[in-house]
């Protein structure tokens, strides 16, 4: 390192010790007038945040709040309506993981409760999953996690298969906001016909997470379901790990859910203030914004040299990407927002694509995750004479670091003591803030997601177009019918019949017959 590179990284390295967390800058190349030059902006977008947290319309598409800042300090909730539904949900998410844990909510016939089925999707699937990876303990966890976290009817059987013969001890959460998520209710669907198939009444063993008044609301009433627990409309998917959503089923795990939260008030304290240069979420923010030039012109590969944090960069890829991937700003000039956001872990990806990253085409800006803390054990095993396989964890991080320093690319490293539920909490919480201080210096909206809308309508439209082709083959038993001949009888589209009845025909729902000059669209199918 030169004495100048010395001296950047002294000028630049913010360490919180409140926190036990540093952040160093000094790997990306901005200017020293850079910070300065973006202050007004910054300031901007404290002032954004402020208004936010004190119960702003800060959805104006969906007229809503934004919430998800109160979850860790009810007190800072603008009505008391608000504060009492944060700290009543807390506390019966506490009472229900141990009652379940005590055997006092049980299944039928007194069987505890071991196995947990979480059903979801999106957000409602990768915050759990994360906290399950990162803190799960194998064997020492109070209840086994399993997920459905989509309509894959291949990925359902792989759960189910690990589940055999344990569905009596298997308790089910299913969390959607609306109850219509389409692939969470087919989860559900598919639970509940496991669990007759083995002569089970499912409701008794599941749980809903959901808004009030929703169609899973009113199914879990109905059927008199074991518990009941709320989502509300301030809370975005993307940031509902700290409510029911991701509260629920860490508790149930047996995770500390009260030291995920106070870590997170605690990076919510921190990065409240409107000071720059010590705001870890806002330096992040600004790098961003130097990196991609405030246009998403490069990537951000998240890198945690910790196999605990493999899931993070999946968990920031629906935080960032659905918050920030935007086509229109808030004046409603097309603006095509957003940063890819990919990675894996170190050092695996010394034998993946960090080849590319230090070589290839230098179209990202790295994120290094470091966490100090090797193990729980006390002590490590010596690999070599002094040396354990945590340093040379530390070695191939910093050895990587600087391989691409020399080739001028940029990077970003975060510092944390430890993987823990206070630690997780406070990673959560700074790249919520720091996504949201973002959109605010380009000018987008972060807590709506039009995109996503517009696929669940197309979908509908190709299942609407399946229920044409397949009724048009009923009514003919026996007649063959080309894709664009069935198409063109049922008002759809040619392609999408022809991917339709290429699926149908696979599953043995309908015959398909080659043709005989091999043209694969000569095809024809009948019923």
């Amino acid at each position: 390192m030169s004495n100048n590179t010395w001296q950047r990284f002294k000028k630049y390295f913010l360490h919180n010790a409140t926190l036990g967390l540093s952040l160093d800058i000094s790997r990306m190349p901005f200017p020293d007038d850079f910070l300065a030059k973006m202050e007004p902006a910054a300031q901007r977008a404290f002032a954004d945040m402020a208004a936010l947290e004190k119960g702003a319309i800060a959805n104006p598409d969906e007229k809503r709040m934004v919430g998800h800042y109160w979850l860790r300090n009810a007190t800072l909730a603008p009505t008391p309506e608000l504060r009492d539904a944060i700290v009543t949900t807390l506390a019966s998410i506490k009472d229900f993981a141990a009652k379940v844990h005590s055997g006092a909510i049980a299944a039928p016939g007194g069987a505890k409760f071991t196995q947990l089925l979480v059903v979801g999707i999106g957000g409602s699937a990768l915050g759990p999953q994360l906290v399950n990876h990162a803190l799960g303990r194998p064997g020492a966890d109070k209840m086994t996690i399993h997920f459905f976290d989509n309509t894959d009817p291949d990925g359902i059987d792989y759960v189910l298969a690990a589940l055999a013969g344990k569905l009596v001890e298997t308790l089910v959460v299913v969390i959607s906001k609306s109850g219509g998520t389409v692939e969470t209710r087919n989860g559900q669907i598919e639970a509940a016909a496991a669990f007759r198939a083995a002569g089970l009444d499912y409701t008794k063993h599941f749980v809903a997470v959901t808004g009030a008044d929703s169609k899973l609301d009113k199914t879990a009433v109905a059927d008199r379901w074991l518990a009941r627990f709320p989502m509300w409309d301030w809370v975005g998917g993307r940031t509902s790990e700290l409510c029911a959503v991701g509260l629920l089923p860490a508790a149930l795990q047996g995770i500390d859910i009260q030291a995920m939260l106070d870590g997170a008030a605690a990076m919510d304290a921190v990065t409240r203030q409107p000071v720059t240069a010590r705001n870890p979420a806002a330096l992040l923010a600004l790098m961003w914004h130097h990196a991609t030039r405030g246009r998403g012109e490069k990537d951000m590969v998240i890198l945690p040299y910790k196999d605990r944090l493999l899931l993070f960069s999946r968990y920031l890829q629906q935080l960032v990407m659905e918050s920030l991937g935007k086509e229109l700003d808030l004046q409603g000039h097309v603006v095509n927002q957003g940063i890819a956001v990919y990675g894996n872990k170190g050092s695996t990806d010394q034998h993946a694509y960090v080849q590319q990253l230090r070589e290839g085409v230098n179209n990202f800006f790295v994120t290094f995750i470091e966490v100090l803390k090797d193990r729980s054990a006390a002590a490590s095993l010596e690999v070599e004479p002094g040396i354990t396989a945590g340093d040379y964890l530390q070695g191939f991080y910093l050895g990587t670091r600087d391989a691409l320093s020399e080739k001028d690319r940029p990077s970003i490293t975060l510092t944390v003591p430890d993987v823990s539920p206070r630690t997780l909490g406070m990673l959560i919480a700074l790249y919520e803030r720091a996504t949201g201080l973002y959109a605010s210096l380009v000018g987008i909206n972060a807590y709506h997601q039009p995109g996503v809308e517009a696929g669940k309508k197309a979908a509908g439209g190709v299942i609407a177009l399946k229920q044409k082709l397949t009724a048009a083959l009923a009514a003919a038993p026996g007649k063959p019918f080309t894709a664009e001949s069935l198409a063109a009888q049922a008002g759809g589209s040619p392609e999408l019949a022809f991917k339709i009845l290429e699926h149908l025909a696979a599953n043995g729902a309908v015959k398909k017959n080659a043709a005989a000059s091999g043209n694969i669209f000569e095809a024809t199918y009948s019923a």
